[in-house]
């Protein structure tokens, strides 16, 4: 919720954006498979898996993670209908790394064996869970509903891990990442249980 005396948006507007703007970048994320990389006029089912299966584990990976935070994103909004402006911002620079999600979603598709790639997709993932934590704790800040960060503190440290072991292990963080799946359920059982208390 805004402080006193702070300009007051709501949240209502932020919201439209951001469903128009996840769902642009979710579809965008197919956009990145190759057109011409199949050999020979009749290509067989070896030669299409080795091709597209990397590309496809990027696509399922990439909507997965836009719909994880997309949750996260719309949960966060129904909580806290009106925003100040400094969160108004913050969703505006979260909005942006999510637009830049078919990017990197890609670039990992076509080289996920360089530690380098992984190392920026990583990197971005850690900074997109990262502000959307920061965005929880702005919201719940005056309330003090700490619990309602237990997704979000979540899926931060799980991409915290993948993103340090990355240069280290490119091939380890696509396992790490499945795990901030988890984050949802993480959340809906603290809620549960901090309503049962």
């Amino acid at each position: 919720m805004a402080e006193q005396g702070e300009a007051f948006f709501e949240s209502r507007r932020i919201e439209q954006l951001s469903n128009t703007i996840f769902g642009v970048a979710m579809t965008l994320l197919a956009y990145s498979f190759p057109k011409e990389q199949l050999t020979g006029t009749a290509p067989d089912w070896h030669n299409i898996a080795r091709n597209y299966t990397p590309h496809l584990v990027a696509l399922l990976l990439g909507f997965l993670i836009a719909g994880l935070f997309w949750f996260s994103h719309q949960r966060r909004l129904a909580y806290a209908p009106g925003m100040s402006r400094a969160a108004v911002l913050l969703n505006l620079l979260f909005l942006l790394t999510i637009v830049v999600l078919p990017v990197t979603t890609g670039l990992y598709g076509a080289y996920s064996d360089s530690a380098d790639v992984v190392g920026l997709y990583a990197w971005h993932l850690l900074a997109i869970s990262l502000l959307n934590l920061v965005l929880w704790w702005m919201a719940v800040k005056a309330s003090r509903d700490w619990h309602l960060m237990g997704g979000a503190a979540t899926t931060s440290i799980i991409f915290v891990i993948a993103a340090v072991v990355a240069p280290f292990a490119p091939g380890a963080p696509r396992y790490i990442w499945t795990l901030g799946f988890i984050a949802p359920f993480i959340a809906g059982l603290i809620e549960r249980r901090r309503r049962g208390a």
